[in-house]
């Protein structure tokens, strides 16, 4: 017997056909044929900021300072039909893509061994998300969380500084620079749990690395991040 959720998608999918963001095809967001061919990020990649990185050990940046999150894993590289399904998710409103995108990520916790007690979204300062309205991040944080059946908490993490975003950022340090002291943890619902962290696009790892710190800060155990995609 169908749902009512399954109806009200039912007749989504009759009055909004999904189109493939890759070819255009009506059927799914990413049809079979471009499923076939994304970017997929493969090893060898540093273990634990997660780039390609010949030797598969640290790569010399990780090597060269402490961080407060142990892995950072992408499914993705950020570029062709994958680039354009976040564009869509992020800024053209098409949330539906959300579960979609999910379920690749998804693996990516057992692939890494993790065994997280709690989901939560990067989050958006509260001006861009009174502008666009929602944070893609928490809506692929809720799919991954119905996914491995984890509570996920979407206000335990505040960002109270405002800043560009990371794409807008320029230089690597001008990054690093903006997300200092952005992210506040005051929740004690992280107090000794291991956590693992959801976004669309992993940049420079410094947004991670700054929710993180915060994250450890309010007494996390550890902290895992998964993000859709990765700029290499």
């Amino acid at each position: 017997m169908l749902r009512v959720g399954d109806l009200v998608n039912l007749a989504l999918d009759c009055l909004f056909p999904k189109q493939c963001v890759g070819c255009g095809r009506v059927g799914s967001f990413i049809c079979p044929e471009c499923a076939a061919h994304l970017p997929c990020l493969l090893p060898p990649i540093c273990p634990r900021c997660g780039q390609p990185q010949a030797s598969g050990i640290l790569c010399p940046t990780c090597a060269g300072r402490t961080s407060s999150v142990l892995a950072i894993r992408s499914a993705f590289r950020f570029e062709g039909t994958i680039r354009a399904a976040i564009h869509e998710l992020k800024y053209r409103n098409v949330r539906a893509l959300a579960p979609t995108l999910a379920d690749y990520v998804t693996p990516l916790v057992h692939e890494v061994e993790y065994d997280p007690e709690l989901v939560l979204p990067v989050p958006m300062h509260k001006s861009r998300l009174r502008k666009r309205g929602y944070n893609q991040a928490a809506l692929l944080a809720i799919s991954i969380g119905q996914s491995l059946a984890l509570p996920v908490c979407t206000d335990v993490l505040t960002r109270i500084k405002a800043g560009p975003s990371q794409v807008m950022s320029g230089s690597g340090e001008a990054r690093w620079s903006s997300v200092q002291g952005a992210y506040l943890c005051t929740n004690a619902t992280v107090s000794d749990k291991r956590v693992l962290l959801v976004d669309d696009v992993c940049t420079t790892g410094a947004t991670i690395e700054a929710c993180g710190g915060a994250l450890r800060a309010a007494g996390a155990a550890e902290v895992v991040a998964v993000t859709v995609a990765r700029e290499v």
